[in-house]
């Protein structure tokens, strides 16, 4: 339910009640009880004897007015007379005591209609005070306040965030100090001539704690913190963003020195006079407005912008100079000793068991963020309370690591037994190749219980390192561990099935890069030969064009396939070398549906005379 429309059933309910009380009042100034008392019962009972007196009151445009009537047995009554001197003569005839008041003139039309007029300038000023709250009240419905700075101010002195609680992060937190040294003691450094910093631009995948470093610079530097989205300042109204830019940093002048944060700037920072729009939309405008503010005429002292981004490569030239954002902090995914760290500071609160290693966690989860981290733990913990344990087990966390990495598994779906054979030789092929091959293994998990990603299985290899760039054996070698499962169908059941098709689709991606982007084909040499692949929206061009001929497209196209067929040979070579195991393999898939590194190791040791098995074969 929406606010503008509870704001309106509010005011519906208010109006019902003030005109019920309306109803009543009115009714109780011409009715007694339950039924209106006429002058017609009224002369009925004055010949019954069963009035005692009357009293008639008279309104200034005689003869009207009311005449109150009291019974023999104690009740009273009014009614509502055209003319009193009938009344009057009545009760002469029946001798029964009346008593007429005297005309009043003071107030006498003010009084009867002051309450009326009383309820209708409530219902006016409510009616006034609901309009006001949903043109003005909202946070999403400002109609009033529209160039007004949504930002968020956090109080220093609560939730404080420092820079212990940030773990994997040494390089970046050694060089965010500098900037909480400049908060703190800005005179040192204006006393050697040096400049404050006026911008930090923080740049790194999501999740890799941006947002984290920022709020425990200004923790640390016990300062006030703004925080707002790029897409905050953005609005359909011309204008708005520049007013909201020139809003915020005026609340930032009053609380200097202070922080403030923009998350994903790039909404609203974005290379000017790009794509098909024109060079005054309401981005721009906003965009201009940031970039004079940070270092323009005016003068901002004592303010820091820091702003986090993962796509570097769009910003407009214009914000990363220096003046505006003088450092580039670049935050990168953690390596294994930094994933401990990160483990560690989630794990707090979190009961472990004795078999949990933390390091082994962070071996098999190379290219895993802080916040993946966090949720692998929350997801380790979450299917511990579910199996109502107390405390967690490093089996919840291999299902909660197969869960956040590959899918939920299917256990309960029924697969034909003649696809569950062809799942497991192709797992077992995949399986084969990263163990012999040296550089991609050794094998973690291999299971045919199909995932919610719609995979029939998977194998999932143990990496031994963090490996900042790949070489060109390596690439080879993962090609070819691509091509095992294909091999494996084809070798078994002389037929193949699209269940490679993901395989096929990396392997071709793999040996295309190695050529076109890479310069590992003998025959191209050293030249980088990558298509263009600019978005529209970065400004470049709206056509793709290449920057060679088509003999030299043919010749990729051949230096592609040529690698893919040599890859594909010598991963056939290998299999058939391991037949027994492909077989054993297979079968204790079948038998299991999954099984584990020590399980899959065994299969090579017990191999029984392999020569003459793969003779055989």
């Amino acid at each position: 339910m929406s606010k503008n429309f509870k704001n309106i059933l509010v005011f519906l309910v208010v109006m019902l009640l003030i005109y019920s009380f309306v109803s009543y009042y009115m009714h109780r100034n011409f009715t007694s009880g339950d039924e209106v008392y006429t002058y017609t019962q009224f002369e009925q009972d004055l010949s019954q004897g069963e009035i005692a007196s009357i009293e008639i009151m008279q309104n200034e445009e005689v003869p009207t007015g009311t005449v109150n009537v009291k019974f023999v047995d104690g009740e009273e009554d009014s009614l509502y007379v055209t003319d009193v001197n009938d009344a009057i003569e009545d009760a002469q005839q029946y001798k029964v005591t009346y008593v007429v008041s005297n005309v009043s003139h003071a107030g006498g039309i003010l009084v009867g209609v002051l309450p009326y007029l009383l309820i209708f300038i409530v219902m006016f000023v409510f009616m006034f005070m609901m309009l006001g709250r949903a043109a003005g009240g909202g946070s999403n419905g400002k109609m009033m306040n529209f160039g007004k700075s949504r930002a968020k101010m956090q109080d220093p002195h609560v939730k404080k965030v420092q820079f212990n609680q940030v773990a994997g992060l040494q390089e970046e937190k050694e060089e965010l100090k500098e900037i909480v040294d400049f908060l703190k003691n800005p005179g040192k450094f204006i006393e050697v001539g040096a400049r404050i910093p006026k911008g930090v631009l923080l740049v790194g995948p999501p999740g890799t704690g941006k947002t984290l470093l920022a709020k425990a610079v200004a923790g640390e530097a016990d300062v006030p913190f703004f925080s707002i989205s790029g897409s905050d300042f953005v609005e359909m109204f011309v204008g708005v963003g520049a007013s909201r830019v020139r809003d915020l940093f005026e609340e930032a002048k009053r609380n200097s020195p202070c922080i403030i944060f923009i998350d994903e700037i790039d909404a609203v920072a974005r290379r000017r006079g790009t794509g098909l729009g024109g060079g005054h939309d309401e981005r721009e405008q906003t965009l201009n407005q940031l970039l004079v503010e940070m270092d323009g005429f005016g003068v901002n002292e004592g303010i820091i912008v820091m702003a986090a981004t993962n796509r570097v490569d769009i910003l407009d030239p214009a914000i990363l100079r220096p003046g505006r954002f003088d450092r580039k902090v670049a935050v990168g995914r953690p390596d294994v000793k930094g994933r401990e760290e990160i483990l560690r500071v989630h794990i707090q609160g979190k009961p472990l068991a004795q078999d949990v290693d933390l390091h082994q966690i962070a071996r098999t989860t190379p290219g895993f963020s802080g916040a993946d981290l966090e949720n692998l733990m929350n997801e380790a913990a979450i299917l511990a309370a579910r199996n109502d344990r107390r405390f967690i087990k490093m089996e919840d966390v291999r299902k909660a690591f197969i869960k956040v990495g590959i899918g939920t598994e299917k256990k309960s779906r029924l697969v034909p037994e003649l696809e569950k054979k062809i799942t497991a030789y192709h797992e077992s092929g995949h399986a084969i190749l990263f163990h012999v091959l040296p550089d991609v293994g050794p094998v973690y998990t291999v299971s045919i219980i199909p995932t919610g990603v719609g995979a029939a299985g998977y194998t999932m290899p143990l990496p031994e390192n963090d490996n900042v760039f790949n070489t060109k054996s390596k690439m080879i070698q993962d090609i070819k561990v691509g091509m095992g499962g294909r091999i494996a169908e084809e070798l078994i059941f002389g037929d193949v099935t699209t269940g490679a098709a993901q395989d096929i689709k990396s392997v071709t991606s793999t040996a295309r890069a190695m050529i076109t982007q890479y310069g590992m084909s003998e025959k191209l040499g050293f030249i980088n030969y990558e298509e263009n692949t600019d978005e529209v929206f970065l400004g470049r061009d709206l056509g793709h064009s290449r920057s060679f001929s088509e003999e030299v497209a043919s010749e990729i196209d051949k230096e592609v396939k040529k690698l893919v067929d040599e890859c594909y040979a010598d991963a056939k070579r290998i299999i058939l070398e391991h037949m027994d195991v492909l077989h054993a393999c297979a079968a204790l898939l079948i038998e299991k549906e999954r099984i584990n590194r020590d399980e899959f190791e065994a299969l090579f040791e017990n191999r029984e005379h392999p020569t003459e098995q793969n003779a055989e074969a």
